[in-house]
């Protein structure tokens, strides 16, 4: 066992931890006394600007019944005014300009920063034992309370054994190929020839890389052929929803039946008294207006704020337009529609 003495600190490094720590200690002290008269006194102005403003408001309601001139102002009046306008001042300098001071600090690059180095999930491209801790810069800049370190830190909790599947050798080297990423998942069933072994590939590989188990997840008893290139990528599996049926529904003088794929409980039931509903009522009649796909561009921004300037902004044709042909430079199959903001 190796045993390291501790280096013993300079009687001037000393005198500054001391220094230091007397220094923490008497600001968390004047903080924590500074924290009850604040609260007192945001309820003692709030109770000023709403006591004001009744007695204002019951003076004027006098002096208008009395047709008095509502510019007569009485001494008392003038006090109660002057304390209204006192009070709205604070509050609105202690909620408003307060409240955007940390705001305000940051630039919009430094948001998007801290935004991006929040602590991350399970890492989808590692193994079971690798840990996903943050950048040292990053955890300088935006140090973590102990309990989100541990949090990020721990190792993940496994619900269930993984169980091992039986593969062929070809079917195994494939597997721990797209594990270490040299083979792109999305590609298996461009490579193989054969969906349903993709799919049951790439199950095998999401419960390596996540080390939890995806019995429950059914992988036989579908057709995946079904789905090339029409409605999933990249599927697992398959998942059995309780299917109702509403109807029939009249709609430009034919009959309908319905069926709902759903786990919403009385969805169907609704559904159907609508059907019955716009059946007894002579039926529906629908016109098609527009059959399409649109495109548009997607811009990160630091705060709903800055969201809200951009939409202001584009709502100048000019300013449309010159930012339309900007988008349009990186990507031909862009299309801008102006109600799309």
């Amino acid at each position: 066992m190796d045993v390291h003495r501790r280096p013993i600190p300079s009687s001037g490094e000393h005198r500054e931890t001391q220094k230091l720590k007397t220094t923490t200690t008497t600001d968390s002290k004047s903080q924590s006394q500074a924290l009850l008269p604040l609260y007192l006194t945001n309820a003692l102005f709030f109770g000023v600007f709403f006591s004001v403003a009744y007695f204002l408001l019951h003076r004027w309601r006098e002096k208008i019944r009395t047709a008095t001139p509502l510019h007569a102002v009485s001494p008392a009046e003038t006090a109660a005014i002057v304390s209204l306008v006192a009070s709205a001042v604070y509050l609105l300098g202690f909620f408003g300009v307060a409240s955007r001071a940390s705001l305000d600090e940051l630039s919009d690059d430094e948001i998007i920063l801290k935004e991006d180095s929040r602590a991350l999930g399970p890492c989808p491209a590692a193994l079971a034992d690798s840990s996903c801790l943050l950048p040292n810069k990053i955890q300088n800049q935006f140090p973590l309370s102990p309990k989100a370190i541990h949090s990020v830190t721990k190792e993940p909790q496994v619900d269930s054994p993984v169980p091992i599947s039986s593969f062929s050798d070809e079917d195994e080297e494939i597997v721990q190929a797209v594990v270490s990423g040299s083979i792109p998942s999305y590609s298996l069933e461009s490579r193989l020839g054969d969906t349903r072994r993709a799919t049951a590939i790439r199950h095998e590989v999401v419960q390596r890389l996540t080390s939890r188990s995806l019995s429950g997840l059914p992988l036989e008893g579908f057709n995946y052929d079904s789905i090339l290139g029409q409605c999933c990528e990249m599927p697992i599996g398959f998942v059995q929803i309780p299917v109702g049926v509403a109807g029939p529904l009249l709609l430009d003088g034919k009959e309908y039946t319905v069926p709902m794929a759903t786990t919403e409980g009385c969805l169907v039931a609704s559904t159907n008294r609508g059907c019955k509903a716009i059946h007894v009522s002579g039926g529906a009649s629908s016109v098609l207006l527009r059959d399409g796909m649109t495109r548009a561009p997607v811009v990160r921004l630091p705060s709903a704020q800055r969201a809200a300037q951009l939409k202001f902004f584009l709502e100048d044709p000019l300013n449309f337009d010159s930012l339309a042909v900007v988008f349009n430079k990186y990507c031909s199959l862009l299309l801008c529609f102006s109600n799309a903001f």
